[in-house]
């Protein structure tokens, strides 16, 4: 079992970036517990120095400079004002085993958004939204500002309920007559991620890159209405590539940011990354590998999670939250037998770690709007659940 100890921060390279002919200093540093306790920013940490002039690099692995790969490709220059824009590279990535997420969504690409999607506004005062686009632009951006050295991949882009429509010089025509200039679509819901693949780590044998993306809701809008400020989902954490499941932290995860602008938004995006502490997310990841749950502890929680739903709201006001459906614990149960990767052991215990990953599992059904709460709510869970089997949490209801 990997016992290897983990700091409860992240180590730190700063680069001065204020010469533009060449980088000035590259020094690591270590947080030490007194910034611990005196609760600094990362702001803080380099006082004297611009906040916009910090880089930052989380551990394990990651201080390396990634070997380049044979072949880039161009991304084009972002819809952001001239401080903002970017060029960088992705990495083009193929044969993925199955999505991030599934439910009722279908692939898109950048090029789709910008190019076959009109731009929905504020109807009152006719103000455009902020896209789809630009939102996915904006943190591609932050995220090369942040991960300079490193190969990013091209975004993984899902969307659901596609609001149709037609041009003027079509309002008579039947359905089955609208040629495709003349239709126009957008969709009101989108979940996309960007993968950071040089950044990672080994969980339990199964690998885990860094993963950086977010979600963005028009039914959470009052379109109806003058333009006020725009709500997103935001997160940076992990993805299993043996099963393509989102390891989402609530340190790492902003489930309410509200912005007028593209530029709110980027500072946004980059204030999550930059306070993100990696390496404490991979340790506590770890730490789920080292219990197990009996086959009478399982079927406990999966049969008290099922009654959960239908419990008094008094009583549920009393037991921590759990964000998940009945048709999801049906889902893990299916898979307590039957995945591949996370299953029961011979003698029926499982650890906690594939626990977690039968929630993230079952996640994948979850409507876009829904997908990033539950699961965060699922790491926290299973935190929990690991604090029960040990005695020492409220999480014991759903185990007795």
């Amino acid at each position: 079992m990997d016992t290897q100890s983990f700091s409860k921060t992240p180590n730190i390279i700063y680069i001065n970036n204020r010469n533009d002919s060449s980088v000035d200093s590259l020094e690591l540093k270590n947080v030490n517990e007194s910034q611990i306790l005196e609760r600094k920013s990362l702001q803080g940490i380099f006082m004297d120095n611009d906040f916009e002039n910090v880089e930052v690099f989380y551990p394990t692995r990651i201080n390396r400079i990634p070997d380049k790969p044979e072949h880039k490709e161009p991304v084009q220059a972002f819809l952001m004002s001239n401080s903002k824009v970017q060029s960088f590279s992705v990495l083009t990535e193929t044969n993925q085993p199955s999505s991030f997420i599934l439910a009722n969504t279908s692939e898109a690409t950048l090029q789709h958004l910008q190019n076959d999607c009109i731009i929905p506004v504020f109807s009152k005062d006719n103000e455009k939204t902020i896209t789809h686009q630009e939102f996915i632009e904006v943190v591609l951006s932050a995220v090369q500002r942040v991960f300079p050295n490193h190969v990013i991949s091209n975004p993984e882009i899902r969307v659901s309920h596609q609001i149709k429509g037609r041009i003027p010089s079509a309002i008579h025509k039947p359905v089955k007559d609208l040629l495709e200039h003349e239709k126009t679509i957008y969709y009101e819901r989108m979940a996309f991620i960007v993968k950071v693949s040089s950044i990672n780590d080994i969980v339990n044998g199964n690998e885990l890159s860094l993963t950086i993306g977010g979600v963005r809701s028009y039914n959470l809008e009052n379109l109806y209405n003058k333009k006020s400020l725009e709500k997103f989902k935001f997160f940076i954490g992990f993805q299993n590539q043996v099963c393509m499941n989102l390891c989402v932290s609530s340190d790492g995860f902003v489930e309410d940011i509200r912005v007028g602008s593209t530029n709110d938004l980027y500072s946004k995006v980059l204030e999550v990354m930059q306070n993100y502490n990696a390496e404490l997310h991979l340790m506590e990841m770890k730490e789920l590998t080292q219990d197990y749950l009996s086959e009478h502890q399982f079927a406990q929680l999966i049969g008290k999670s099922r009654l959960y739903q239908h419990l008094p709201k008094l009583e549920k006001q009393n037991i921590p939250l759990l964000n998940f459906n009945d048709s999801h614990i049906n889902t893990m149960a299916k898979h307590y037998y039957e995945d591949k990767n996370f299953c029961r052991q011979e003698n029926g215990n499982i650890n906690l770690w594939d626990v977690y990953n039968l929630f993230t599992q079952a996640n994948k059904s979850s409507y876009i709007d829904t997908f990033l709460d539950r699961s965060s709510n699922a790491f926290e869970f299973s935190k929990g659940i690991r604090k029960a089997v040990n005695n020492g949490s409220d999480y014991h209801w759903f185990l007795n």
